[in-house]
């Protein structure tokens, strides 16, 4: 398979490479994006929790490997100020998502034209 590649002309191996790199690219914000998105889930379920409880019940929130007792009010504002940075982020991702998606399409015609037999007339 090397052999073919190192036999296509440099522009179309060039354009090979940022394929694969766009690629692997995609992967990374993908999963970036999944990561932020179960931590979101995580976070309301969270705040959905702490909505049925009374104000004055006791509560522990985690930190690193201790639990600390918490107030559940500066809990709730915490965990919705961390929800709105997650928002921000999955924007984020989906923009740079996108955006990677039309560079790939663009590039994979590019490369589809580079390597299609040229037409006889």
């Amino acid at each position: 398979m090397s052999d073919e590649i190192s036999k296509l002309p440099p522009h179309v191996q060039e354009r090979l490479l940022r394929l694969q790199q766009l690629q692997q690219t995609l992967q990374t914000v993908l999963a970036q994006k999944q990561q932020v998105e179960l931590e979101q889930t995580e976070i309301e379920q969270a705040l959905s929790e702490l909505q049925e409880l009374a104000d004055d019940t006791v509560i522990y929130k985690a930190i690193g490997s201790l639990l600390v007792k918490a107030e559940k009010r500066k809990v709730t504002v915490d965990l919705n100020e961390r929800k709105e940075l997650l928002n921000m982020r999955v924007r984020v991702l989906g923009k740079q998502e996108e955006r990677l998606r039309g560079q790939l399409k663009d590039l994979q015609s590019k490369l589809q034209k580079d390597l299609s037999p040229v037409a006889v007339s």
